[in-house]
């Protein structure tokens, strides 16, 4: 059985120097391939550099809603630059977030579209931040050419939202969230995503599931998010891996 995290931090401070430790521990746990994701200059770039150190690291690297605000041309020429590097396999994280609003409403809003043209030019796959903002993300995402796939990271809606999404070719990644006692809504999406569109994440070092709840997160514990996933589908452990397994190596291309 093989798992692959799609969306982890292994580029933030937590994991600074001790990066190949966890991989390793997180190898014990299963997860051969782990996505490590950008979202500002210095994430972005540490995620290349920790993409060309592992064999089994890959990156993605993109412009948040918190900084769309520091979004120019030559970001933009930047973020090319990078997505066009061996390894590096998708734009990401992009989106709204409407809870913090760190950067202007209608900035969130240009940036995140323009992103997604940058990724569609380069036939590369987006992965999406939506945060108290499903709304406006679903007009802008119904509006714009997801030829090269969509991935919904951290995907906290429930039955509605699923269906409203399903309809413009995106994939559904759960966090450690679906684990959680009380997000009932989580766990009812995720009783009937189609399996050809689920997939798994830790987001390290945030969103640790349960048993290790309040814990430090780390790319491992992608295995009890697929646990708690296989538990309310009532379906083997190992389908769920299969599954996300094999949707992430098609939707992020890898090897």
């Amino acid at each position: 059985m093989e798992l692959i995290d799609n969306h982890t931090h292994l580029n933030d401070e937590p994991f600074r120097g001790k990066e190949q430790y966890y991989l390793d521990r997180a190898k014990g746990l299963g997860v051969t391939k782990v996505i490590c994701v950008g979202q500002d200059p210095e994430f972005n770039k540490r995620a290349v550099e920790l993409a060309q150190k592992f064999d089994n690291v890959y990156a993605m690297v993109g412009y948040c809603p918190d900084i769309a605000k520091d979004y120019d041309q030559k970001a933009e020429d930047e973020l090319i630059k990078q997505l066009k590097m061996p390894k590096v396999v998708a734009l990401g994280e992009i989106g709204l977030d409407y809870y913090w609003d760190e950067s202007p409403r209608d900035k969130q809003r240009e940036v995140f579209k323009r992103q997604i043209e940058v990724a569609h030019d380069l036939k590369m796959p987006v992965n999406i931040h939506s945060r108290d903002a499903f709304e406006d993300c679903y007009d802008i995402l119904k509006n714009s050419n997801l030829e090269y796939g969509a991935v919904l990271h951290n995907f906290n809606g429930g039955v509605d939202w699923l269906n409203k999404f399903l309809d413009l070719n995106i994939y559904f990644s759960y966090s450690g969230v679906v684990s959680f006692t009380k997000a009932t809504e989580v766990h009812e999406s995720a009783k009937v995503v189609p399996l050809d569109r689920l997939l798994i994440e830790t987001d390290a070092p945030y969103l640790t599931p349960k048993p290790y709840r309040g814990k430090q997160n780390e790319t491992g514990y992608v295995r009890y998010v697929a646990e708690a996933i296989a538990k309310l589908r009532d379906i083997p452990l190992k389908e769920v891996a299969d599954v996300t397994y094999k949707n992430a190596v098609r939707v992020y291309g890898l090897k």
